[in-house]
Order: structure tokens, then sequence, then C-alpha cells
């Protein structure tokens, strides 16, 4: 399977939301990173056929979506950022009417619902209304639905919203178990989940892609540019106005102990620490933050 994107544009009135991006995305994890109003949300909705390109256009195998119609659709698996749901309905009854809609023969749909109710740690809950569910239990629900089509492209934005770590560690476990395969783009705020997950890291700023590669790869473009930096409450305040300061916690002895970003040594004792995907996010996008 191959999908692919042709200069693939979006305007809004006098608004470039997605601004001519073009790549070919085989079976993998791809990760989306950007800060809001990156494009990101209008990319996805776009791979869904849910908004037309402004220009440009997406293909499958080589064919356009837009002549493939609901053949291209049938294989979309897509979790929004807001999904919506009928808060009367049971986790399984919910699951039974997106089946229906996805054309999912009622021989299938009940078995099928159940075992990804129970891959998303729902199965105890499948005869509970949905109006009694956790934010993170209803996002478990958007994430089992947007599965049960096997789609070979499955699309999430912000998938983990509102999971705690172990939910998120079982995603996590989720997808890489399920894109074996197929195709898998998700986009979130919570880089350490890309960072685990993603074979491909993508990075979006202003509608155009601006890094691509595998995790490492992009990690590395930061190599020598990060430092610890422990100083008195001075000089912590003197390096917050001139650095990018990732993280700041206390040491025993009450001084403060900065994770500093910079192209160079920031103070003579500083010392040098692995990068990780975190700091690259804020490096690129530090003057949105």
């Amino acid at each position: 399977m191959e999908l692919t994107l042709d200069r693939l544009s979006k305007q809004f009135g006098e608004k470039i939301a997605v601004d001519r991006v073009s790549a070919t995305l085989t079976p993998g994890v791809y990760g989306l990173l950007g800060a809001n109003g990156a494009g990101k949300t209008t990319l996805m909705r776009m791979l869904c056929d849910v908004l037309r390109p402004t220009s440009g256009q997406i293909a499958l195998n080589g064919r356009s979506v837009r002549a493939l119609g609901a053949e291209y659709r049938s294989h979309l698996g897509y979790l929004p950022q807001d999904f919506g749901y009928y808060p009367e309905f049971t986790a399984l009854d919910f699951m039974g009417y997106m089946a229906a809609l996805k054309g999912i023969p009622a021989s299938v749909s009940r078995r099928r619902s159940l075992e990804l109710l129970d891959a998303v740690g729902l199965r105890d809950m499948a005869k509970r209304r949905i109006k009694t569910f956790s934010g993170g239990m209803k996002q478990r629900l958007g994430i089992a639905q947007a599965m049960l089509n096997q789609p070979g492209i499955l699309v999430l934005d912000e998938p983990t919203a509102g999971l705690d770590p172990k939910e998120r560690v079982r995603f996590r476990n989720l997808i890489a178990s399920f894109a074996q395969d197929k195709i898998v783009i998700l986009s979130t705020h919570i880089v350490s989940d890309v960072e685990s997950i993603a074979d491909e890291v993508i990075v979006m700023r202003a509608g155009s892609f601006i890094m691509r590669g595998h995790p490492e790869t992009i990690v590395s473009a930061l190599e020598g540019k990060v430092w610890e930096c422990v100083a008195d409450t001075r000089e912590a305040a003197a390096l917050e106005s001139r650095f990018i300061v990732a993280n700041a916690h206390y040491t025993p002895d009450g001084r403060n102990a900065l994770r500093v970003i910079a192209d160079r040594c920031p103070t003579p004792s500083a010392t040098p620490l692995r990068p990780t995907l975190e700091d690259v996010y804020l490096h690129v996008f530090r003057d949105e933050l």
C-alpha cells in the first residue's frame, strides 16, 4: 500500500493552512508534530476525504482518492480530535452503530467490537453508557471505533489526549502491533509518544513539512546543543532570559538544575546532555511557545 501526497494545499480565504506538501507514505507509523495552527488537523481531514484540497492531490496506489471515492474511504480509520458519540449508547451499542455505518456485516460486527473493546481495556465496560465514561475511556472508545474495519490507513488526531500513562503504554503497544502492514498517521502534543512508536517523524510548521526522518535522525540534529547548567537563582534567571530552558528542578543544596538548549556551551560549568525529540520540538517552535 502506498499513499502519495502531491503538492497538496488547502487555503481558507487569505489563510494558507497547508502549503504544497508532498510525501510518499508506505506501511509504518508516522508521527506528525507541530504547534497549534501548523496545519496538522487540516492535513488529516484532507487525508480522510473530509476536506477537499484547494490544489494538489492524494493518490492511493497511484489512483486519485477523488476517483476512488467510497473505495478509498473503505480503507480508512479515523479518530478526529473531537469525535462524536451518543451519550445514551452503551460502548457495545456505539461500536455496533459505527460498524453498520462502515458496512461491516452484523455477523462480524459483535465479535470484532468485543475484540477491540478488549484491546483498549473496555471489555468490562461494554454494556455501560458512554455518558458515564471518563475522558480517557471515551478516547479509548474512539481509538477502538477507528479500527473497526481493519483499515489499511489509520489517521489519529491527538489520540493520547486524556489518557493516563498506563493507558498511553497500552495505546503504543496496540499501534505497534497494528501497524506492521498498515499506514498509521498520528499527531500528538505528547512528544514522548511519537518518539516511542514512530518509524518516521514529520515536523510541520506554517502548513509545510520542515523536517522528516527517523526519530533518532531528527534528534541527532540537536547533538551538542543540549546542556545541564547548575546555577543559583540569579544565574538561572539570566540563562532563562537568553536560552530555551526545557526543564528545571532544585538540587539538594537548593540550587537550580536547568536543561538548556543552546547552540554553544552556555556556561563554563555546563555539561552536555543527550537530546530528545522534545528538545527538538522546543528548539524548532521556540518562537511560538
